[in-house]
């Protein structure tokens, strides 16, 4: 009788998911999720080959991180709204101590300290500061904007976070949290002399990396200054995409994709134009793009401010993060060394990223509507008389 109600719970918690669920925004990261299956198996085997691993290596162990990143989205998305704050405030400190923690045990990788050595994987911490930050930070902008709070609180919270990044160094992700911390103060009401600001700061630091950063200013002056020799990547990158043309060369069959360093991570999308042209990469950049709006026309349904916030600055990451890696395979913006989500390997930026739409999954569940209760049935009796 107890396993029977088990599982009459379980189905019938799995019915209400099902009718609340936004089911475009769900499959359409399905679809994705799908897409980066068959990309692993494209983009890894050569650059597997090439250090000398098993040729499937990069791939095995990307399906075992698409897997239970699909695993992390479909449990995040059952939850309340409470408990998704609950989980992102849990997130937060623990990213926070893992950031702590990289600058004194981290290991390093080509002059940068972002990961730690967890039972034999590689785990980088600032990716799930993202979802945590973005969330404690709506939640914040929606006290300020209700004046139940002082206004420098959400600043500081930018400042040492940003402090923490800058440490590693990450300016990638310094300047993708900046973005996302300056769209919740523009959407929660801040003005265009608040956004000023920070917005000044955020320039000024960049500038300040490019004249102390040997790696960044290599970057930045190899994009302004392609006879620098410095964009070897970049131009396979867009020999590649026009290699592929309108229908590509067909699955497996990309040349340049030998040629490109990091053909399986930042420049993943190079190798998936080639071989499936301007028709598949269209069709991503369209999948990114529906993504985003999707979440944000369910956002702007929500009664309560901070999930509207919430799913903006997570979707806003999201599609920001997106947007970089595209800008940098098409040479419109110097190289950074940023994934694109669900696609490029990696088992942090992957997990992070459907720990993020999860979130937004479960934010922008429909509620379900309490059916009135039935009249009382008046005995026979009592009526007679």
């Amino acid at each position: 009788m107890r396993m029977r109600l088990f599982w009459q719970t379980r189905l019938r918690l799995l019915a209400d998911w099902w009718w609340t669920i936004d089911r475009p925004l769900f499959l359409s990261i399905v679809a994705l999720a799908g897409l980066g299956y068959v990309m692993t198996f494209a983009a890894s085997p050569l650059m597997a080959a090439k250090i000398g691993l098993p040729l499937y290596h990069f791939a095995a162990r990307q399906i075992v991180f698409l897997t239970l990143a699909l695993a992390t989205c479909l449990a995040v998305s059952l939850l309340t709204p409470r408990q998704v704050a609950q989980l992102a405030l849990g997130v937060f400190v623990l990213s926070l101590l893992g950031l702590m923690l990289v600058l004194l045990v981290g290991h390093d990788v080509r002059g940068a300290r972002r990961w730690l050595s967890l039972f034999g994987f590689s785990v980088q911490p600032s990716e799930f500061l993202k979802p945590g930050f973005m969330i404690l930070t709506a939640l914040l902008f929606a006290r300020l904007a209700a004046r139940r709070m002082s206004s420098l609180v959400p600043f500081v919270l930018l400042v040492f976070c940003a402090l923490l990044l800058v440490a590693q160094p990450d300016i990638g992700q310094t300047v993708l949290l900046t973005l996302g911390w300056l769209m919740l103060l523009f959407l929660s009401g801040g003005s265009l002399w608040k956004l000023a600001l920070p917005g000044a700061g955020l320039a000024g630091f960049l500038v300040f990396a490019w004249r102390t950063m040997p790696h960044v200013a290599a970057r930045i002056d190899g994009f302004l200054n392609p006879a620098l020799g410095e964009s070897y990547q970049t131009e396979q990158a867009l020999s590649a995409i026009a290699n592929g043309g309108v229908f590509g060369t067909g699955p497996g069959d990309g040349y340049y994709k030998a040629f490109l360093p990091d053909a399986h991570t930042d420049y993943v999308f190079a190798v998936l134009a080639e071989e499936g042209g301007l028709l598949i990469g269209g069709a991503v950049m369209a999948l990114f793009a529906l993504i985003v709006l999707r979440a944000l026309a369910r956002a702007s349904e929500a009664r309560a401010h901070w999930v509207q916030l919430s799913v903006a600055g997570l979707v806003g990451l999201f599609g920001l993060q997106a947007a970089i890696n595209l800008a940098v395979n098409l040479n419109l913006v110097p190289p950074k060394g940023m994934s694109l989500p669900f696609l490029s390997y990696g088992g942090s930026s992957l997990l992070a990223t459907a720990l993020s739409l999860g979130m937004v999954l479960a934010l922008t569940r429909r509620e379900i509507p309490k059916l009135p209760r039935p009249p009382a049935v008046v005995p026979q009796r009592e009526v007679m008389a």
